[in-house]
């Protein structure tokens, strides 16, 4: 499964690349995390425990996952390894390009499955990634959008 999930912000690239890697405060900005936490902490990331929900209509359904979590500031970009979860085994890359109206920022999620014998890879292409991580991927975006865009990340 490969999804990939893209906005384009109006913000300076520092300050963007500043919120999407300030991942404990995402909860504050971003309603449908639930919480996120350092289990280990490194100069250029660490493992990191998040929750968020995905909404269905009315219902939130709760997930939960644990990652190694890389950020790196000259490139830029950041990179997370899931671990723990349902997702164990996903890798993640946040990628950043300025443009001359924005930076792009594209969310890449690459992953084989959950470890189900005989519907792994179906589950994840035709569930988990365009119904959860992309659900999940695009609020996320519009989040850290709205808060580089109100200059708030800072």
């Amino acid at each position: 499964m490969i999804q990939i999930d893209r906005r384009r912000i109006v913000a300076p690239l520092e300050r963007i690349f500043r919120a999407a890697a300030d991942v404990e405060r995402w909860p504050e900005w971003l309603p449908h995390y639930r919480w996120v936490r350092f289990l280990e902490r490194r100069s250029d990331g660490g493992v990191v425990e998040m929750a968020a929900f995905r909404p269905f209509g009315p219902l939130r359904y709760p997930t939960w996952w644990v990652s190694e979590m890389s950020v790196d500031r000259e490139r830029p970009c950041i990179r997370y390894r899931h671990i723990r979860g349902i997702t164990r085994g996903m890798d993640v890359a946040w990628e950043f390009e300025s443009t001359s109206d924005g930076v792009g920022v594209t969310i890449t999620h690459r992953w084989d499955g959950p470890a189900w014998p005989l519907i792994r890879k179906p589950a994840a292409s035709l569930v988990i990634g365009p119904v959860f991580v992309h659900g999940i991927a695009q609020r996320t975006l519009a989040g850290i959008a709205r808060q580089a865009e109100k200059g708030e990340a800072e």
